[in-house]
C-alpha cells in the first residue's frame, strides 16, 4: 500500500530523504515492518558517482543504506511503537554492532527493506531498541545489520543521552 500521508507529514525527513514509496507489511506482534524503496540513478550519492562499468558500477551507496535503516526505524516507531514526531518523539541511531554489504544494489529494481526490533527497553521518555535490518533486491540480500537506536520524548528538559550499549 502507498505510504500513509499522515506518516509522511509526521516524518522528520521530507520525501527526498525518506525515499520510500510503499508500506508492504506491519507486524506489531513480531515488532517488524517491511517497506519498499525505488532505486534509480538520481538517488542521493548515486547521482554523484563517477561510475565505471567494470571497476565502479553505479549502485546504491553504502552510506545511503545506513541512512535507510533510520527511515525504516521511523516506520517502526510510527506503526509499531505508536510514536509521533509531532508529539515530540525523535529517534537517533546509537550504534552499528555489525553491518554486512552482501552485494551491490544497482539502480532499477526496488529494494525491499525489513526492520525488526529484537530488544526493547521502554521508559516514560525514552525507548531503546535494538534492530535487525535486512535489505534485498530482486530476492537477493544486499545489506544486513544489527543496530541500536534511542527514541526520546523531547520536551526541552530531556537531554540527549550518551549511548552505553
Amino acid at each position: 500500500m502507498p505510504l500513509d500521508p499522515a506518516f509522511v507529514a509526521d516524518c522528520p525527513y521530507g520525501p527526498g530523504g525518506l525515499l520510500l514509496d510503499e508500506l508492504l507489511e506491519v507486524d506489531t506482534e513480531a515488532s517488524r515492518v517491511v517497506v519498499r524503496m525505488p532505486t534509480h540513478d538520481e538517488l542521493p550519492l548515486t547521482r554523484e558517482q563517477r561510475a565505471h562499468p567494470i571497476f565502479h558500477p553505479r549502485h546504491v551507496s553504502g552510506g545511503l543504506m545506513v541512512h535507510m535503516t533510520g527511515m525504516v526505524g521511523f516506520v517502526h516507531a510510527y506503526y509499531v511503537l505508536g510514536l509521533r514526531h509531532a508529539e515530540g518523539w525523535i529517534g537517533y541511531g546509537g550504534r552499528i554492532y555489525q553491518a554486512r554489504y552482501l552485494a551491490l544494489a544497482k539502480p532499477g529494481e526496488p529494494l525491499i527493506l525489513e526492520g525488526r526490533a529484537t530488544r526493547m527497553r521502554r521508559g516514560a521518555k525514552q525507548i531503546f531498541c535494538r534492530y535487525d535490518f535486512r535489505f534485498t533486491q530482486d530476492g537477493k540480500p544486499v545489506y544486513e545489520s544489527d543496530q541500536a537506536a534511542m527514541w526520546l520524548l523531547v520536551d526541552g528538559d530531556t537531554p540527549i543521552p550518551e549511548t552505553s550499549e
